[in-house]
């Protein structure tokens, strides 16, 4: 059916007459792609899935680690907070 699919764009292979660079003059590229592991073409959900996974294995960075581990702590607690789930459980008394 195609719903969830991304069109691709079409390509021409037009060259500019007096353009004398290297490469396509009409590429649009951010300054940061050739260090950006997301900047790919479309793939599917366990591809990314995978992708963010060993972006978290293999950063440098373990204080953004432990940061995203305390930023989704706190998250669910907060949504075991507003489902009203019994949080004594958890703790001796």
């Amino acid at each position: 059916m195609g719903i969830f699919k991304q069109r691709k764009n079409k390509k021409y292979s037009y060259q500019p007459r007096y353009y004398k660079g290297e490469g396509s003059p009409f590429e649009l590229k951010h300054k940061f792609d050739e260090y950006r592991k997301t900047v790919a073409p479309p793939k599917g959900i366990k591809a990314k899935l995978n992708q963010a996974v060993d972006d978290y294995k293999y950063n440098p960075d373990q204080n953004a680690n432990r940061r995203v581990l305390i930023i989704i702590g706190i998250l669910i607690l907060i949504f075991l907070v507003i489902i009203e789930f019994d949080l004594s459980i958890f703790f001796k008394g």
